[in-house]
């Protein structure tokens, strides 16, 4: 078990992705925190993890509330005495929109959580992981933040996962020394969020699926898995790293 006793905090544990990192997290022997601001749907999404009762524990936290935030943090570090992982998986996305069409409070909400969000909770968990002199971040991006897709408008979106892979370099390279580290992953096209509903129309899927070099569309589990490996002590000298899960999109010219 790769990530036997540690303790991970999980955002946007409701999520497909967020599930399935839980669920891999739980396989590998850790005790998984999930966070996300609905109750009801954390529960639902801990109930469907193997062992649950004994590895999981659901927390309700807004992580743009920093009040919220330093509180279920410290709940966190009281009951387990350490957290090892975060896994700062909580985001928004708005439906593709001319930027020029959006008001601020079309864009903040994106900025709040994508960005924001990310900072506070990261802010308060690195207190505790500098206590302990050991600690793993991943943080999960997008590879929107790399490339924009020509018709779909999702400007304000792109931006703040591009926000995400500086802030990833900037914190690995920050926290090094004090034996911390960090990493992102971008995913590509995956089976999960808003895409799963045009994934359900076989010809919409067939065009997506043309366009990637690994002739599929990703699952969630292709995500956890890479989560896994970089929480592990086997990627003990990886920090700063932008990884993408795509498929080898980000490589091709399509």
């Amino acid at each position: 078990m790769r990530l036997k006793d540690k303790v991970a905090i999980v955002t946007g544990a409701s999520s497909e992705i967020g599930i399935e990192i839980s669920k891999r997290f739980v396989e590998e022997g850790a005790r998984v925190v999930l966070i996300g601001r609905n109750r009801e749907k954390l529960e639902k999404a801990r109930s469907s993890i193997k062992n649950y009762s004994s590895q999981t524990v659901a927390i309700p936290c807004d992580i743009t509330n920093e009040s919220q935030v330093i509180q279920t943090v410290n709940q966190i570090r009281e009951h387990y005495g350490k957290i090892d992982i975060l896994v700062n998986n909580a985001a928004v996305i708005n439906e593709p929109i001319h930027f020029h069409e959006m008001s601020e409070s079309d864009w903040m909400p994106l900025v709040n959580t994508n960005l924001f969000g990310t900072f506070k909770i990261t802010k308060s968990v690195l207190t505790n992981m500098l206590e302990n002199r050991n600690g793993c971040i991943i943080n999960i991006g997008s590879i929107s933040s790399e490339r924009a897709i020509p018709k779909v408008h999702l400007t304000v979106y792109c931006t703040t996962k591009a926000a995400i892979n500086m802030f990833t370099k900037g914190i690995a390279v920050e926290y090094a020394r004090r034996n911390i580290r960090c990493n992102c992953i971008n995913p590509g096209i995956v089976n999960a969020g808003m895409i799963k509903q045009y994934l359900e129309y076989p010809e919409a899927r067939k065009v997506l699926e043309d366009r990637q070099p690994i002739n599929r569309i990703g699952e969630p589990v292709d995500v956890a898995n890479a989560a896994v490996y970089l929480a592990s002590d086997e990627a003990s000298w990886i920090s700063g790293i932008i990884l993408n899960i795509d498929g080898g999109k980000s490589a091709s010219e399509g």
